[in-house]
């Protein structure tokens, strides 16, 4: 299982930060680059405690769906998601909320697997691991955005 870590400082309440991580139109409007869209299950509006979602986006010049469901809600400190239909053998992101001077320490763990063993560890190490990084990175950008 490959993960990574990234972290930043948003200048607002964690409470803030926490429901606006959760909202399905910022995410979307995050995407763009990658003509993301909800396509199935919530696609509006704020996620909560098992609501599902499937994205439609392109990566790679290649149209992927990813279905997702959101779990361990602990509000405003804490939420996970997980693929449970998609392109990985295993996708989940935790998401942490820390009050610190300044605002919200926002913190993203992804652990993921891509498929077909050894060589979905070699696409992991080489590209993948990167891909998803610029990923949430355009993401954290567009949460950040919205609070300044």
């Amino acid at each position: 299982m490959a993960t990574f870590v990234l972290e930043r400082i948003v200048p607002a309440p964690p409470a803030a930060v926490f429901d606006v991580s959760l909202d399905v139109d910022l995410h979307v409007a995050s995407q763009s680059s990658r003509g993301e869209r909800a396509v199935a299950g919530k696609t509006t509006g704020r996620l909560g405690e098992g609501d599902e979602v499937t994205w439609s986006a392109r990566h790679f010049g290649l149209r992927f769906r990813l279905s997702s469901v959101v779990f361990d809600v602990q509000r405003p400190l804490r939420f996970r998601d997980r693929q449970t239909k998609g392109p990985f053998a295993s996708f989940v992101h935790t998401h942490d909320f820390t009050p610190v001077d300044g605002g919200t320490l926002m913190r993203d763990t992804i652990e993921f697997r891509s498929p077909l063993g050894a060589i979905g560890q070699l696409v992991d190490k080489t590209i993948m691991r990167r891909h998803l990084i610029a990923v949430i990175t355009e993401r954290n950008d567009a949460i950040s955005r919205h609070f300044s």
